[in-house]
């Protein structure tokens, strides 16, 4: 099984690592992390084989807008789900958005990209579990 990969953007804070990250490797997604816009653009030119953006919306160094702009003319297919608050700035060329702090509507997002695997990560996470009881 392949698991699906992502490039997670999300602000950088001292001494600890971006909680979109944790959220979805706990869901045992694979994941890259960008702590800036441009950091983001530079890793997607390295990784461009991953199967998502989750971006927060508000990034300090470029508008959601323009990084969404940059990667949909490097991959035009490539999901792009941005995080933001409700009354935060428009994103018209993400595909998705997701309201902050809504973990599990980002995972259900996330899954219904890749049903497939999703289900497979699932079924093996029972597997795992009966195993382990018995």
């Amino acid at each position: 099984m392949i698991r699906p990969c992502f490039l997670v953007i999300d602000r950088e804070f001292p001494g600890s690592i971006s909680t979109r990250k944790l959220v979805l490797e706990t869901a045992k997604f694979n994941v890259l992390t960008a702590y800036s816009s441009r950091e983001a653009l530079e890793t997607f030119r390295r990784f461009p084989a991953i199967d998502g953006v989750v971006m927060d919306g508000e990034m300090d160094d470029l508008s959601a807008e323009d990084v969404a702009k940059a990667l949909k003319m490097l991959v035009p297919q490539i999901p792009i789900i941005v995080i933001c608050t409700a009354d935060g700035p428009a994103c018209p060329s993400a595909d998705f958005r997701v309201e902050s702090f809504q973990p599990a509507k980002l995972l259900e997002t996330l899954r219904g990209l890749k049903p497939r695997e999703s289900e497979e990560i699932e079924k093996r996470d029972e597997d795992l579990s009966r195993e382990k009881l018995s």
